[in-house]
């Protein structure tokens, strides 16, 4: 199962700190591993403190998020345009992959919102596939509020919350349940 253009959802069984309560959009899945970004670990700096032409654009919080602990120097950015992306670009919920390396006000792609992410999470060949298996994801559709949310503390519990049986129950899970 490709889980490209999903979202991977952290089980309270994930054991690793770095993705406790997370939120993955998971942009390429195939034989060679896997490659997405967490959508809901907002950092402290502020988008015009390194890409200040992206800024105006910039989504609430309008920080850089920590898109996952593989190469936190480098910047991906996510955006939502009403424009057609380049053929052969994922898009997801409206939004794709954006260019950094392009103005933000190249006519082509007029973008209405972006978020940007520094670093990314990323599994070699089967790793996310046994993971997934072993208990500690949850594989879920997209929807387009996921990816430029407003409330990316919330979004954990907001995707679990939509889930039909007992996935939503996690919603309500307590960070500790032994404090409960």
């Amino acid at each position: 199962m490709t889980c490209a253009g999903r979202l991977l959802v952290a089980t309270p069984l994930i054991g690793d700190p770095t993705f406790e309560r997370t939120v993955v959009l998971v942009l390429a899945h195939g034989p060679d591993g896997a490659f997405g970004v967490v959508l809901n670990r907002p950092s402290e700096t502020r988008v015009e403190e390194i890409a200040p032409e992206w800024a105006p654009l910039a989504e609430a919080p309008g920080v850089v998020f920590v898109g996952g602990p593989v190469g936190r120097d480098a910047v991906l950015g996510l955006g939502r345009s009403a424009d057609l992306v380049p053929q052969g670009d994922l898009v997801i919920g409206g939004c794709t992959t954006v260019d950094l390396h392009r103005a933000p006000d190249d006519p082509s792609l007029r973008w209405s919102g972006v978020r940007l992410y520094a670093g990314s999470a990323g599994w070699t060949s089967g790793q996310l596939d046994d993971e997934v298996a072993e208990g500690a994801w949850w594989v879920v559709d997209v929807e387009p509020a996921d990816l430029l949310t407003a409330d990316p503390d919330g979004l954990w519990r907001a995707v679990l919350h939509r889930q039909r049986g007992e996935v939503a129950w996690f919603a309500n899970h307590p960070p500790d349940p032994s404090a409960n």
